[in-house]
């Protein structure tokens, strides 16, 4: 299904952080891994723009999903999402996450973001009226307004290959 053109900010946002995910990903299986260079990347990415974004999904977004039965459960399990995840940001802002905290924080937050695509973004689509989805999208602008739209980099420490 086609991401309904009110959501498209949020996903372009889950873009951001799977490229992290996957970027991560390939670092950690390449091994050598710069613990402190990745916590400040992940924590300058969780300041700029997922404190945002979960931000947007808790106001505007989830409450509306959450008046359909069906969709319950899965909003219940995004916000206690959030709360794990929360957590793993924390502590990479305190660099107290090693190479195994690393790892699950890639997966924790690759699927909590498939999970948002594929299940309540889909589900939302299938369920809402296009202009109640249209006041969704115009809430989401207004609550994301404050997020940086700045890309963010990777350094030389977090790049897979030194530049040449």
């Amino acid at each position: 299904m086609l991401r309904d053109k009110n959501l498209i900010p949020l996903s372009h946002q889950h873009q951001h952080c799977l490229a992290l995910c996957v970027r991560l990903d390939r670092a950690l299986q390449a091994g050598g891994v710069d613990l402190e260079a990745w916590q400040a990347e992940i924590q300058q990415i969780f300041e700029q723009e997922i404190t945002f974004h979960f931000a947007a999904e808790e106001k505007e977004l989830f409450p509306v999903a959450a008046r359909f039965p069906e969709l319950q459960p899965l909003v219940q399990e995004l916000l206690t999402g959030h709360i794990l995840l929360r957590d793993f940001f924390s502590r990479a802002a305190a660099r107290k996450l090693h190479v195994a905290g690393l790892q699950a924080l890639v997966e924790k937050l690759a699927s909590h973001i498939r999970k948002e695509e594929r299940e309540l973004f889909e589900g939302m689509q299938r369920m809402m009226k296009p202009e109640e989805l249209s006041i969704v999208g115009v809430a989401l602008q207004q609550s994301l307004a404050d997020a940086s739209n700045a890309c963010i980099l990777p350094t030389a420490a977090t790049r897979l290959r030194p530049k040449q």
